[in-house]
């Protein structure tokens, strides 16, 4: 009989990158030490285009000028996957959990990360897929609504999922989305009917997705999380 499984998920509200990857590689470091359970950071971040360590930069469509110009940072990641907007109205989950200790590969763990989201769209009557061969993250026809990119260090995950909510879809034009070219990007919004409930809400239940979906037996929901973002490690 196994051991209950505990996920502590810390909601940080808006989130500069930056401090983001800082947050993100002290709880790696904590987890691999078994210091800390497996643990969700969900967040929002400023208008920011994120290239994986494949740097395609030519799959950035604007110059360094134009960047400044819309209010947009750039920053170079050691994640998986290609160039990738994030920005308000996103929900963004980064998990830092042990593969190990559930028994799962690289890509049992992406391919759960799919049916987190596609389990979430269902709520809403979206009918999300996940993407054919050479297509990453979760879409809805043709039109991409959830990006994966993860990096996975010792059997630890960081990084992790960006679903679109209601983000000003502008953004995706400056860049070919994931390495694809000639498909949309589209939002939960753009693809329901029902009226959404508040973002808080919104990220919660997807949160609720992705416990049920790795079979975790309680998330702890963390209240304060100055204690992360006021540490002086980041």
């Amino acid at each position: 009989m196994r051991s209950p499984r505990t996920l502590e998920v810390w909601r940080l509200g808006t989130v500069n990158y930056l401090k983001s990857l800082k947050i993100q590689d002290k709880l790696v470091s904590e987890r691999k030490a078994h210091q800390i359970p497996d643990t969700l950071l969900s967040l929002q971040h400023p208008p920011t285009y994120t290239l994986g360590k494949r740097r395609t930069d030519h799959n950035l469509l604007i110059t360094q000028s134009e960047l400044t110009k819309i209010g947009a940072e750039l920053h170079y990641t050691q994640r998986g996957g290609d160039i990738t907007f994030h920005g308000p109205h996103q929900a963004i989950l980064y998990p830092i959990i042990s593969l190990r200790s559930i028994g799962f590969g690289a890509r049992n763990y992406v391919e759960t990360l799919e049916r987190s989201m596609i389990e979430f769209a269902s709520m809403y009557g979206v009918k999300a897929r996940a993407g054919n061969k050479c297509e990453t993250g979760v879409w809805v026809g043709d039109r991409k609504i959830g990006a994966i990119g993860v990096r996975i260090s010792s059997g630890i995950t960081c990084h992790g999922l960006a679903f679109n909510i209601d983000p000003d879809l502008k953004y995706f034009e400056h860049i070919v989305p994931c390495g694809i070219a000639d498909k949309e990007v589209t939002s939960l919004r753009r693809e329901t009917d029902a009226l959404l409930p508040s973002e808080e809400v919104i990220h919660k239940q997807l949160i609720t997705c992705l416990a049920k979906a790795f079979s975790y037996d309680d998330v702890v929901w963390k209240e304060d999380p100055s204690v992360i973002l006021d540490t002086k490690d980041v």
